[in-house]
């Protein structure tokens, strides 16, 4: 039986050496490799905290002591010590999440997969345990350089400074890099506490020096080891950073040295107040093809080839982000005027190409969504068109700015936000189901939802033409899929799929819900209701021609991945009734719920949104109200139009 077998629990270190714990993270990694290759998943940040990881659960003891992971995405290492090692199913239906959830374990704290929250976490279930008498409870905070970016953090590392009477570890996990390497004025002054000579040559000596020691002297040398370091900071002032901050600076530390983080988490467990302590990482640790990756370490891989580290499968239709990458290379070798600014996600989001061939009109902000849109409407004031590229799920953290910042000052500002709708695998903080109901309400605002990667070029085309008002992109994760030509497009834009001549319902689609929207009309077809699909392509404000369309059918759907509530269903319902129209209308889209990780197609089908259900339910609405179907079926026709259907078979 290896190590990684007998470990149930975190208790389970206790009985285990230094050598032992060596040699368990090894097996860990081994680990790592083998079934991440197989799910996808997040793998060079967890092969980067594996020592980190298992130094703190030896020291701590987990769920007494809190243990708070900001972004969450490396606690594969975290679930494997605290009894999940059935990693098969990760991030799929009924399997492990890709990050911490509470149903799973009482060792996750926090499910939260957004940056920059763990220290403000940290600081109120800190404050909480002291307030309770709750003295002997520790909080440990894992926070990477890269979340140090964002302005939560300092917010946060503000209040924790002002009161020291708390049992807090704050665990930098600096490793250079947040998906890709991390940039700024953080980063250079972590980057000279790394390369710094007297560091380096301490770290060198003392790995050298402690494998020649005994283990009396090896035991002696971790007692005062510490202190050199501590010692050292002082004298190269590596200290600077959190002086001003009245908090216990501890490092820099080698995140890989079991020995020397158990030393330095223990003089922190004992400090009796908040202390930071600077851990030394690498990312992609012990994968040579994670290392050879210069643009993320393999930060987040699908299948791939544990060899090799090549993907198992290949996308046959190129993906959205990248159908986007390279139309605004196009557009920006055609506007100079064009720039473009993301948030520590360059690669992911596809301005990569941008920044590639345009380095000065790129900006990296570091994880700082605010920053990235108020920045923007800076530039748009200046005489530029920014296109701001985020998650769907991350311009929620940044809605003030757009509202306040851009809106109100009638910015000229592009939105492009990927991995909108249901994302899948991430699960509940990364399904970008929000931003449709949350943007829609800013006055100006303009929102297209692309079906397939000609529109996307389009309309992003269409968008950074506007200069007096914020304009939306979003699209969704993977390949852009299939093609729908238009049979027709309106004067004002609308895009219509297919067309009834007997007009019983409207079925309006919102982006890549286009081809759902299209197996619903060809069911209700055969059923002898006819059904006209359209695509406004610009979904706020309403069209008009959406408005007409609706007079001349019966009932009207919208089907939409956004959440239905304040969605853009409901949105074209106040429309209809300012219009007069008093067509019936039924809004279809995610339930306002936080939905699990899953595939795509299983999210859809959890949540009712198939072609299958959808049908059936407008089948019984049209015979279940007084609206004739326009056109009988001819009795002579064989086909008859199904009963509507009861609950349990619905």
């Amino acid at each position: 039986m290896s190590l990684l077998e007998t470990i149930r629990g975190p208790r389970d270190l206790d009985a285990l050496t230094d050598s032992q714990l060596a040699e368990l993270s090894a097996e860990i990694r081994e680990f790592l490799v083998r079934e991440v290759s197989k799910t996808g998943g997040h793998l060079g940040p967890n092969l980067g905290v594996v020592e980190l990881t298992v130094a703190i659960h030896a020291v701590f003891d987990s769920p007494r002591d809190a243990i708070v992971f900001d972004t969450g995405h490396q606690s594969y290492v975290h679930k494997l010590l605290t009894g999940r090692q059935d990693f098969s199913r990760l991030r799929q239906r009924g399997g492990l999440a890709g990050y911490p959830q509470r149903s799973e374990s009482e060792h996750d704290i926090v499910e939260s997969s957004h940056a920059s929250s763990s220290l403000s976490w940290a600081d109120g279930i800190s404050r909480a345990f002291t307030m309770t008498g709750q003295d002997d409870r520790h909080v440990v905070a894992v926070v990477g350089d890269g979340a140090l970016t964002g302005g939560m953090t300092w917010e946060a590392l503000n209040n924790i400074s002002d009161d020291n009477s708390r049992r807090l570890v704050i665990v930098v996990n600096d490793n250079g890099r947040s998906y890709a390497p991390t940039i700024g004025g953080m980063a250079r002054f972590l980057n000279t506490v790394r390369t710094r000579r007297t560091y380096r040559n301490l770290h060198l000596s003392s790995r050298n020096l402690f494998s020649h020691l005994g283990a009396p002297a090896r035991a002696f040398y971790r007692g005062v080891r510490g202190g050199l370091h501590g010692f050292l900071s002082r004298f190269t002032n590596n200290e600077a950073l959190y002086s001003n901050l009245d908090i216990k600076y501890i490092g820099p530390v080698d995140g890989h040295d079991i020995p020397a983080m158990k030393e330095a988490l223990e003089q922190a467990k004992h400090y009796g107040a908040p202390v930071i302590v600077h851990a030394i990482t690498q990312k992609g640790r012990g994968y040579e093809p994670a290392l050879h990756d210069v643009a993320d370490q393999f930060h987040a891989v699908g299948q791939i080839d544990p060899e090799t580290g090549e993907p198992v499968e290949v996308a046959s239709r190129p993906s959205w982000t990248s159908v986007f990458a390279d139309e605004i290379v196009h557009i920006a070798d055609e506007d100079p005027r064009i720039v473009g600014i993301t948030a520590a996600m360059l690669r992911p989001t596809g301005l990569h190409r941008f920044a590639e061939k345009y380095p000065a009109r790129v900006f990296d902000v570091g994880i700082a969504e605010q920053h990235a849109v108020t920045s923007a409407a800076g530039l748009a004031f200046g005489g530029l068109h920014p296109v701001v590229a985020l998650y769907a799920t991350f311009i929620n953290r940044a809605f003030d700015q757009v509202l306040m910042d851009v809106a109100l000052h009638r910015a000229g500002v592009t939105f492009v936000l990927d991995r909108a709708g249901v994302t899948g695998p991430d699960g509940p903080s990364h399904h970008g189901m929000w931003d449709l109901a949350i943007l829609q309400v800013v006055p100006n605002i303009r929102l297209a939802a692309p079906r397939d990667a000609t529109r996307l070029r389009e309309e992003l085309r269409e968008a950074v033409g506007i200069e007096d008002a914020p304009t939306v992109i979003r699209f969704s994760k993977g390949e852009a899929g299939t093609e729908f030509d238009a049979v027709r497009r309106t004067g004002d834009g609308v895009d219509v799929l297919r067309e009834a001549a007997h007009k019983d319902v409207l079925i309006v689609t919102v982006g890549p819900m286009a081809g759902l929207g299209l197996q619903v009309a060809e069911r209700l077809a055969a059923q002898g209701i006819g059904a006209t699909v359209v695509d406004p392509r610009w979904v706020v404000p309403v069209p008009a021609s959406i408005i007409e369309f609706a007079r001349e059918h019966r009932i009207l759907v919208s089907i939409e991945d956004g959440v239905r509530v304040g969605g853009i269903g409901t949105r074209i319902r106040q429309d209809l009734r300012s219009a007069g129209v008093d067509t019936a209308v039924t809004e279809l889209g995610l339930p306002d719920e936080f939905l699990p990780h899953g595939s795509r197609a299983e999210i859809l089908d959890l949540v009712d949104l198939t072609p299958q259900k959808i049908a059936r339910d407008l089948i019984a609405q049209v015979l279940g109200s007084r609206i004739p179907v326009a056109r009988p079926l001819p009795e002579d026709s064989g086909r008859t139009i199904e009963a509507p259907l009861d609950s349990e078979e619905r």
